[in-house]
């Protein structure tokens, strides 16, 4: 799957920080076909049928926002053992904090320290990018984690080619090639000429 820097945000539904009321901010999105398509593209599937999200922006002290949310698609893929075409359900939760680039590093420190402790380890911060959050692309992030790399019909089993089982096939094949062949026995030689009888 390629990286989503490498191109341009096909899904982008910017939200100003500064505009975020204090009440919060629930927006629902959906991706137009256009997007669906573009995504589709960078990750590989054959499509995606629908892609929508539901998220809530809430303000925190010092400048920070908590972002929560799901996002649900239905997306196209290729059966890994049939080759068939199949349909899946992806259903992925939001939970970020953003915070001013200026407080990226003191709080990643924080989150290190806490990682030396026995308590839970809190996801670092996403910076909050020229006063910008994009949920758009944050669904898509979402909706590219969850998609199965191994799709597979829920009827489609593996069955590996059988083979009838070669007699020269067996472990000691290799030293049977290896001894001398027995030369024929000439029948009028008795079996054994030292032995007097």
């Amino acid at each position: 799957m390629k990286s989503m820097a490498d191109h341009a945000d096909p899904w982008s539904v910017p939200v100003i920080v500064a505009q975020i009321p204090d009440t919060g901010l629930h927006r629902e999105i959906e991706a137009d076909r256009a997007a669906r398509d573009a995504m589709a593209v960078v990750a590989g599937l054959r499509e995606i049928l629908s892609a929508s999200a539901s998220i809530d922006l809430t303000l925190e002290k010092a400048g920070r926002v908590h972002v929560a949310g799901r996002v649900r698609a239905r997306v196209g893929q290729t059966c890994v053992v049939s080759l068939d075409p199949i349909e899946n359900d992806i259903d992925e939760a939001i939970d970020l904090i953003f915070a001013p680039p200026e407080q990226i590093r003191e709080l990643a420190e924080l989150v290190d320290e806490t990682a030396e402790s026995d308590t839970e380890i809190p996801d670092p911060p996403e910076p909050i990018a020229n006063g910008v959050i994009d949920l758009g692309r944050l669904a898509t992030d979402a909706l590219f984690l969850g998609i199965d790399p191994y799709p597979r019909r829920p009827d489609a089993v593996f069955e590996p080619m059988i083979e009838a089982p070669d007699p020269e096939d067996h472990p000691f094949a290799a030293l049977k090639a290896l001894q001398p062949r027995a030369k024929p026995r000439d029948p009028k030689t008795p079996r054994n000429p030292s032995k007097k009888r």
